[in-house]
């Protein structure tokens, strides 16, 4: 999702030397494999966006799977961008990684200030240490490496998988197979009483284009909206977005993850860059997308996964 969404932005910039590997022509895990890739394309510069992700479920059945793949595609990647004299790395954090309990909304100094989110820990202590390798690099190449930290993306190109996705695909998925089958009622898990905020893909590759020319600082900046919703109006807008008008019930058996989670984006309107997507017209435009791909879940691929750029 966002190595489509990068490519979307930068073609529009006017880039005509991106370059990068699908996942399945380049397995990230492999180190010799990546830094063959980095001294055959030789990259001046590098947005890391490949990862392994997933929504609740995923990271609560494959604790093992999120910590390995993580932390070896960021060591693979950090490693041969170092070795192979790239100028520029832009290391995508995300939202999640930050303590459950963080003071709202969150500023970027929080990070390793408090107990994670259990459902994600194992991801989020991935992602730390590529945070940590990235300030190590910083410290010691004295190379302009930064690191973003983007809220819930959601946009083209997501997973709607039925077990593996993030919320929104998922629900979004639940209440267009609830339309079809013509169900009274839709089943969604937890109490609906978590806000979150959520970032439309295409607004995090803009900023990513921003922050490369804008920033060289140490500490993350944290990528969003500023706005955040329950968990529950969420699902009745994406149930307004698909048309369906049946019941929505709340299991609560079933974990709600961090209560509130929304970051604190001054730093990144310093900067000069602020989010220009509602979230009712991203529901839109991704549904529009969903439609157009339903017979693939996890829809097409961009060519470019890395976010390698020459030039």
């Amino acid at each position: 999702m966002v190595g489509s969404a990068l490519c979307r932005r930068f073609a529009e910039l006017g880039y005509r030397n991106v370059v990068g590997r699908d996942y399945r022509e380049l397995d990230l895990r492999d180190a010799v494999s990546t830094e063959r890739f980095f001294r055959e394309t030789r990259p001046d510069v590098v947005i890391g966006a490949a990862a392994r992700v997933g929504g609740i479920m995923a990271n609560h059945t494959r604790p093992a799977d999120f910590i390995s793949d993580n932390i070896r595609i960021q060591v693979n990647l950090l490693d041969s961008a170092v070795s192979t004299g790239v100028q520029r790395f832009l290391f995508l954090g995300s939202s999640c990684i930050y303590p459950k309990f963080a003071e709202q909304p969150i500023r970027e100094h929080a990070l390793m200030t408090g107990p994670l989110e259990p459902t994600n820990e194992a991801y989020a202590v991935a992602k730390i240490a590529g945070i940590a390798q990235v300030a190590a690099i910083r410290r010691q190449h004295g190379l302009p490496y930064i690191c973003v930290m983007p809220a819930s993306l959601y946009g083209p190109g997501d997973n709607f998988d039925a077990r593996d996705s993030h919320v929104i695909p998922g629900l979004m998925r639940r209440f267009h197979d609830a339309v079809r089958e013509d169900l009274r009622s839709v089943t969604c898990w937890g109490s609906g009483s978590p806000m979150r905020e959520f970032l439309y893909v295409d607004d995090l590759a803009d900023a990513c284009h921003h922050l490369l020319n804008a920033y060289d600082g140490d500490e993350p900046v944290n990528v969003g909206t500023g706005r955040d919703v329950t968990v529950r109006q969420l699902a009745e807008m994406i149930a307004e977005t698909v048309g369906y008008r049946g019941r929505i019930e709340w299991d609560r058996s079933k974990p709600d993850g961090t209560p509130r989670k929304i970051l604190d984006v001054r730093r990144l309107d310093e900067l000069g860059w602020s989010a220009k997507t509602t979230l009712r017209h991203g529901l839109r435009q991704t549904y529009q997308w969903f439609l157009a791909h339903q017979d693939d879940y996890r829809g097409s691929t961009c060519p470019v996964v890395n976010g390698a750029a020459r030039g």
